[in-house]
């Protein structure tokens, strides 16, 4: 058993929003892992992952933060003040600017993305390359993609795409009506799992595993589901990666992702030279909870390499 210090922590965004956050260890550690989830999940989409991180965190080695997305999980959204407040992929970028501002002033940091999480990564060495070979000192990228997400009509978001936006304006506007629909079919039904099971789980999944997912998934709003939709379609920084370049960075990707296939991962390896890619057999798209042992030995590699940095400077 290990005793972890942990406190929770709000970021104020300059729109408002509130983001919700977890810090595991001590201020003193020497590094900092920051891990941002996917669209429609929360941070406990990492739990099995900081389970595995935990003796590391008691011992002092390194203090991790999980955080809720903006208009998910406990993170709310842009405060009414805000009307004219962007949805985009670029704002959650911008969020974790404002996360690492606040939360890690100073110190190295190793940053984790998983799906959306990995191209709210992208957008911020976008927008601050500056952070990327200074502050930020590795990532990992996780079932994600650069761009082009939803062009071919046969994936998973390609379809998704395919709705039209009449379809969604009208299920965001009966979203109460849409919320109560849902408790119909709850993530205990056996119906309810297998439609999980089969979009973002791969071969080798537990029943236990894709009721955890269903679950967390099952815990996010319509309107999450609905307003990122457009994000993520618009969503292409295949063009601007090159501050990634300055940090070593690891690719995972499931051969059974079908909401990320793996050629989006291929494309960031080809964008990135150095990068190390990793394609997980019988692995769908929730990579963190089917491989999660994986994910960290790609992380304390990571931060590793990072103290080493910090060592040589």
């Amino acid at each position: 058993m290990h005793t972890v210090w942990r406190r929770v922590a709000a970021v104020r965004t300059p729109d408002g929003a509130q983001l919700h956050a977890v810090v595991d260890g001590s201020e003193d550690a020497p590094v900092t892992l920051v891990l941002a989830h996917g669209w429609t999940l929360a941070q406990a989409a990492w739990d099995d992952v900081a389970d595995l991180l935990a003796p590391r965190i008691a011992d002092g080695e390194l203090r991790l933060i999980r955080y809720d997305q903006r208009g998910h999980g406990r993170s709310t959204w842009p405060s009414p003040t805000h009307p004219d407040a962007e949805i985009s992929i670029d704002q959650l970028g911008a969020d974790l600017a404002s996360l690492l501002d606040q939360l890690v002033p100073t110190g190295p940091v190793v940053l984790g993305g998983h799906s959306m999480g990995g191209m709210t990564i992208m957008c911020l060495a976008a927008a601050r390359p500056e952070l990327f070979g200074d502050r930020v000192r590795g990532v990992a990228l996780v079932s994600t993609s650069a761009g082009d997400l939803t062009s071919d009509p046969r994936s998973a978001a390609g379809r998704m795409a395919a709705l039209k936006p009449g379809v969604l304006n009208a299920a965001l506007a009966g979203a109460v009506l849409v919320e109560k629909l849902r408790t119909l079919l709850p993530p205990s039904h056996p119906r309810h799992r297998r439609m999980v099971r089969e979009l973002l789980y791969g071969a080798d999944a537990s029943d236990a595993m894709v009721l955890a997912g269903a679950e967390i998934m099952h815990a996010s709003t319509v309107r999450a589901f609905i307003t990122f939709m457009p994000a993520l379609d618009e969503h292409d920084k295949r063009e601007n990666l090159s501050a990634l370049t300055r940090v070593p960075v690891e690719i995972f990707v499931g051969d059974e992702d079908k909401l990320t296939p793996p050629r989006h991962s291929r494309q960031l390896a080809d964008a990135l030279p150095d990068a190390q890619l990793h394609q997980v057999e019988r692995t769908g798209h929730m990579l963190p909870q089917e491989r999660p042992q994986l994910l960290v030995d790609a992380l304390l590699r990571l931060l590793e390499a990072a103290l080493d940095d910090r060592a040589a400077a």
